[in-house]
């Protein structure tokens, strides 16, 4: 075995600091008698390190078997050298190259160490709403540059107390240069706050905010990315007063619990649901509700399910605390009207949620980048139960996503809708957090200024850019604004092939892969001028073939389609074959003359675009049914269908539907509205319809001779009764399905897919 003294040098990328990773090495080469240096720089952790040859090869293997909990390595670059000359182990002070770059942590929820301090009566941090180490707290929203030091995060306006100080400086200690570290001493501090002005602070501010919630009172909390919304959840005046205050009608609200167990006394937690709940991301976690259940009926109307999750902060955790007369679950809602970004400031929270909140749990430390909660869904994949992220935020973002293509820096911008946008540069993917709608200017501004400081963090200086191709959307006169005025590469990609792209890119397949993609959502612009969003392409990254779709069919009146649902369904029965004498019988609850301009406006054309959209396929057809006419939020007719459909009776009995290229929706209108014996029970026929499009996919995958790799994306697939048939069906067949889990199979994950396919189009 060869002794010799030699030095190792180190570069290790991925997410290696803010996560301890230096004491983590300073500790490691004490523990081996080794000598050196280590240091955090712009492009990760650098390493200098001496001793025995053998000795450095264990250090190495340590290194990758031994990392801290929320560290990710993607790669250590070695290089042996002559033996240098140390006194002993050091950490020295960091190093920044303005062309370098790292991974960045998400937020990341209280750890156990900090949780016991926290209740801990005789630790200095007892019940401090701000306890945090190097394992656990915040990191991504309050970071503002690289390399991720105290002074570029904003805790640099609070200066360290002695104590603070002596566990920052420690390298043994969980602590060591933990940035947001304080106490009650030198940290940030909880005040309560009404009309504007501060009525109490510290302990008394939080008792004050836990009665204005027992009372049916409306509180505004403070997070790590930004303002909730905060009520008594089983309280339905409270929550109906939220919902009127907030003007959000429908839509479904998150609610937050103390514990797994309290959530089991209202949502039906499965191993797969418990185990995202309480990992350290602490995403909403979608769950069916129980037929028991005492929470108010307006958290999520017209639903069976509710969004959970659990505390993932000391002062979430001091809030919730157990105690007889509190709840055991609060409504904790994005602190935002209707589709408009997340308030940050604190000020600006007053003006904005004034009208919303009686009251304001506020504190002092800046947010610098706003982050809204991750949302997680079940489903059955038709053999075992599997999670996907339907919107990826606070906890995975900015996670990057490891590419097996070193792309040149591109900015991909995204959709219109659950927009984010997509910073390549190496490997890497650096996919946003979840923005909004980019439908107002609020949420322009917060898109504007959000990819600014993405390219400053990670130093992209983009050379492409990529966009939708749908010319009005907000993202891409964005794009082609920019591209402009900076002299960049500009290139469209079709809205349903980055889908397919992106379904590609999580699953890792190699660049001349081809699939048989079913991009399935509500709105997508075709190459046609027409709405898409129920396409079968033969894709590969750079192209693709539309060799199916679903049955056109008009939108009379267009954009307002979209908001009332019936005028879909008149469509739909004129386009079977329906006699205008019985539509207006058929929907009962609409106004005669309302229906009769309809199909005078059908019957000239005006302002009916074509869609082959599946989307609006739910829509129209729970329209028919009488289960939603009118809708408030995008996808609401379509998630109330699905709820009626848990019913197994009539599986496999669409042998009425012919199986071709084109999905004809007119025989199964047909067969509900004029033969009796098809049955009236609405759940009977949302599920015979569920069944329809599944033996349609299945159909066709079964029959394609180009390949047998099939991909799965779009908003439609967070239909858990579609996905769970379709499965089920090409399970029985030799065929490779690709979902989507990780990045999301809505619009959140379309800038993954423009970026690869951009990439591979100019390749």
């Amino acid at each position: 075995m060869n002794n010799d003294k030699r030095t190792l040098k180190l570069n290790i990328k991925g997410i290696v600091q803010g996560v301890g990773f230096r004491p983590f090495i300073y500790n490691l080469a004490i523990k081996n008698k080794l000598v050196g240096w280590v240091r955090n720089s712009s492009a990760g952790v650098d390493i200098e390190v001496s001793g025995s040859k053998n000795i450095l090869d264990s250090f190495i293997i340590s290194i990758k078997n031994d990392a801290p909990p929320l560290s990710k390595i993607d790669l250590i670059k070695e290089d042996w050298l002559e033996h240098k000359y140390f006194d002993s182990f050091k950490i020295v002070f960091s190093e920044d190259d303005p062309n370098a770059f790292i991974p960045i942590s998400p937020d990341i929820s209280i750890c156990e160490d900090c949780l016991d301090e926290l209740f801990d009566k005789d630790d200095k941090r007892y019940r401090y709403p701000f306890i945090n180490c190097t394992n656990c707290g915040p990191r991504f929203t309050i970071i503002e540059s690289i390399p991720y030091d105290r002074p570029k995060t904003t805790m640099s306006t609070f200066n360290l107390c002695q104590y603070c100080k002596d566990e920052y400086t420690d390298p043994t200690n969980r602590r060591f240069h933990a940035q947001p570290v304080a106490c009650p001493e030198c940290g940030p501090q909880v005040s309560f706050v009404i009309d504007k002005e501060i009525v109490s602070e510290g302990e008394n501010a939080l008792q004050q905010a836990r009665e204005y919630i027992r009372s049916g009172k409306i509180v505004s909390v403070k997070g790590i990315g930004g303002y909730h919304l905060a009520c008594d959840a089983f309280d339905e005046i409270a929550v109906s007063n939220l919902r009127e205050r907030k003007h959000r009608i429908d839509k479904a609200f998150a609610v937050m619990s103390l514990s797994a167990d309290k959530v089991k006394e209202y949502g039906k937690l499965g191993i797969e649901e418990e185990e995202y709940l309480t990992s350290r991301e602490r995403p909403i976690v979608i769950l069916d509700q129980r037929e028991d259940t005492t929470l108010a009926s307006s958290i999520s109307p017209g639903q069976n399910t509710v969004g959970v999750m659990l505390p993932y902060t000391p002062l979430h955790y001091l809030l919730l605390e157990e105690e007889d007369d509190f709840p055991s679950a609060i409504v904790m809602t994005s602190g935002n009207y209707s589709e408009e970004p997340i308030d940050i400031d604190n000020d600006a929270a007053f003006d904005h949620l004034g009208p919303i909140a009686d009251a304001f749990l506020i504190n002092d430390r800046d947010i610098y980048i706003r982050c809204d909660d991750s949302v997680v869904q079940p489903y059955n994949t038709g053999k075992n139960r599997a999670i996907r992220v339907i919107r990826r935020s606070r906890g995975y973002a900015p996670n990057p996503i490891n590419l097996q293509w070193d792309l040149p820096p591109i900015l991909a911008v995204g959709p219109e809708l659950k927009n984010t946008f997509c910073l390549t540069r190496d490997k890497y993917a650096f996919v946003s957090h979840h923005l909004g709608n980019l439908e107002n200017y609020e949420t322009l501004s917060s898109f504007e200024s959000t990819i600014e400081q993405y390219e400053r963090l990670f130093r992209i200086k983009p050379e492409i850019i990529t966009h939708d191709l749908h010319p009005d959307y907000l993202s891409t006169r964005y794009a082609q604004d920019r591209a402009s005025a900076e002299n960049i590469e500009l290139v469209g990609i079709q809205h349903h092939h980055a889908h397919i792209a992106s379904c590609m890119a999580e699953n890792n397949l190699p660049s001349d892969s081809k699939v048989l993609g079913f991009s399935f959502d509500g709105t997508g612009y075709g190459t046609d001028g027409n709405i898409w969003g129920g396409e079968v392409l033969l894709a590969s990254y750079s192209d693709y073939e539309r060799i199916g779709h679903i049955r056109p069919f008009s939108l009379p009146g267009g954009e307002k389609a979209i908001r009332e649902p019936w005028r879909i369904a008149v469509s739909l029965l004129v386009e079977s074959g329906v006699d205008n004498s019985k539509i207006a019988q058929i929907l009962d609850s609409i106004p005669e003359s309302d229906v009769e301009f309809v199909l005078s406006q059908l019957d000239s054309d005006v302002n009916c675009p074509k869609t082959t959209s599946l989307g609006r396929l739910f829509d129209g057809i729970s329209a028919i049914l009488g289960v939603s006419r009118h809708v408030n939020y995008e996808g609401q007719a379509a998630i109330e269908f699905e709820e009626l459909a848990f019913c197994d009776e009539f599986r496999g009995k669409n042998k009425y539907l012919d199986y071709g290229n084109i999905y004809d929706y007119t025989k199964f209108v047909n067969n509900f509205i004029h033969f009796p014996s098809f049955g009236k029970s609405k759940p009977l026929i949302s599920y015979a319809f569920h069944d329809s499009l599944a033996q349609w996919v299945s159909s066709h995958a079964i029959t394609n001779e180009s390949t047998k790799s099939i991909a799965l994306s779009g908003g439609v697939w967070q239909n858990r009764l579609l996905t769970k048939l379709t499965l089920s069906l090409l399970s029985k067949h030799d065929i490779n399905v690709f979902n989507q889990n990780e990045i999301p199979t809505n619009d959140g994950g379309i800038s993954l897919g423009q970026a690869v396919a951009a990439y591979h189009k100019i390749k």
